[in-house]
């Protein structure tokens, strides 16, 4: 808890004799308690972060959308500035003092051109942010993943506290998790970035992140072996659903987030010797658990966990119904409240990331009593855990305003940032390949049909050859155009 200073004294400045007793007992007690450690509390707050992709300009890029065509400096410095900016919103304009980055560029660069996470640290200097020791998971470029894939992206660890120790954990098909050991007012803190095999739905690459989940509760097991209390947070992108046996459970046998792992939602359970993971999802309310979506419903891949040790009265302490999403309208979040993506359209680029930070808040206590709990405000049961996805607000489309494809002269006349993520009334002619493809102002543009349902149905039912016409919103996907068929009925326009 943080100390009250209380001054005492009377209209004229003067204790009453048989008052002073009293009162100098009081101001000693009050001074005794500062010294003897009151005063050292110390709060903190924790941001994790994916920030979908953060490459530098150097033109060596595994991924095509990065490449020295569609990527420049001035993208670069367009999204080390936005990230910022985000930063910046917490803890007064000073940003947090940890912060957990996922898809951080591995540096390929061949001579001293600085790192993204060196462009990182001078953007948030410019906003007077500072004095973090910044950690980079050891993910080898020239080390492939187990299926062949190139390594392209890590987490990152930015920290004010002292570092103790770094311990790289590599999983399977996956990035390595990075252990980062803190001193925190003579506290152990122990945190861990994550960032899973991708496709929380799909129950062949969940068998993946089983054996992901299983490197980090093995560590976890040792920790918690030596110190059944330690102090352990876990962030990332955990590509899972917090939620995740509840919501594929039809599919999944076994999950990695809630069967291997043991993330769960019973705040009073933690304190038991089975249960000794809480998620910090459980704090929100049902339909505000969301940071990032897919398919027209929101998702949580984006976690924060904690160990029962945060709830004690011993080194860090959590701060009770704390965890919060990061959105901000025109910065990081659409009108409708999802996440505002990147896109490399225009001279310089805009959007943040197609997820939202999330943060949760911390105080160091001095009292050095484990047998003593956090008094919770409202203990979150087990089983808030719903079944079905929540819907994400649709996006606000007038299909009346639709603009029409044909009316401009050339593909790059509409290929520009004001021109993303609005309706065209689209006519072309299907092209051939396995993906669903139309030619129109002598270009090549995909088209992408979110439902699954619907997207093989129309791959039977358009012709080669054959023109068709439809109403997309235009994007782009690693690097290609393309128009975006979110309903069934604008493909009869």
């Amino acid at each position: 808890m943080k100390p009250v200073l209380v001054l005492v004294n009377d209209r004229d400045g003067c204790f009453p004799a048989d008052m002073m007793a009293n009162r100098c007992v009081t101001l000693a007690l009050l001074f005794l308690l500062i010294a003897t450690g009151v005063a050292q509390a110390r709060p903190f707050t924790v941001m994790v972060y994916n920030v979908e992709n953060l490459f530098d300009a150097d033109g060596i890029s595994v991924y095509e959308e990065y490449r020295p065509n569609v990527y420049t400096p001035s993208h670069m410095r367009t999204k080390v500035a936005t990230i910022a900016q985000v930063v910046a919103k917490l803890d007064g304009g000073k940003g947090p003092d940890i912060i957990l980055f996922q898809e951080i560029e591995i540096d390929r660069s061949p001579d001293d051109e600085p790192a993204a996470e060196a462009r990182l640290v001078a953007a948030l200097k410019v906003r007077g942010i500072t004095g973090y020791q910044v950690i980079s998971a050891d993910d080898r470029p020239d080390s492939p993943h187990e299926d062949g894939n190139q390594r392209a992206i890590r987490c990152v660890v930015f920290t004010r506290f002292p570092v103790v120790a770094v311990r790289n954990h590599p999983i399977p098909n996956a990035r390595n998790i990075l252990e980062v050991e803190l001193e925190i007012d003579g506290a152990r803190l122990y945190v861990f970035n994550n960032h899973w095999k991708s496709g929380a739905s799909d129950p062949v690459t969940e068998k993946i992140r089983v054996a992901n989940a299983r490197v980090l509760r093995a560590r976890l097991d040792q920790i918690l072996k030596a110190d059944p209390q330690a102090d352990i947070i876990l962030g990332g992108d955990f590509n899972s659903q917090y939620n995740q046996s509840r919501r594929y459970g039809g599919t999944m046998l076994q999950t990695a987030l809630n069967d291997v792992l043991r993330s769960q939602g019973n705040e009073l359970a933690i304190r038991g010797p089975d249960r000794d993971l809480y998620n910090l999802w459980f704090e929100l309310p049902v339909d505000k658990r969301g940071s990032d979506t897919y398919r027209g419903e929101w998702g949580t891949l984006m976690q924060i966990m904690i160990t029962r040790g945060l709830y004690d009265f011993r080194g860090v302490q959590y701060v009770d119904n704390s965890m919060s999403v990061l959105k901000v309208p025109g910065l990081n979040a659409t009108e409708e409240g999802t996440p505002l993506r990147w896109t490399n359209v225009g001279p310089a680029g805009g959007g943040a990331s197609d997820h939202f930070p999330i943060y949760a808040r911390f105080i160091t206590v001095p009292d050095n009593q484990p047998t003593r709990w956090l008094a919770l405000q409202k203990p979150s049961p087990n089983d808030e855990s719903p079944t079905q996805a929540v819907k994400a607000p649709e996006r606000k489309v007038d299909v009346t305003k639709a603009l029409t494809l044909s009316q401009f002269p050339a593909a790059e006349a509409i290929r520009k940032a004001e021109f993303m993520g609005k309706l065209f009334r689209v006519q072309g002619k299907v092209q051939p390949g396995s993906r669903i493809a139309i030619a129109a102002l002598n270009d090549v543009w995909e088209v992408w049909i979110p439902d699954p349902a619907l997207r093989t149905r129309v791959k039977g039912q358009w012709r080669e050859g054959e023109t068709v016409t439809f109403l997309g919103l235009l994007g782009q996907h690693s690097g290609k155009w393309q128009f975006v068929v979110e309903k069934e009925e604008w493909l009869r326009p």
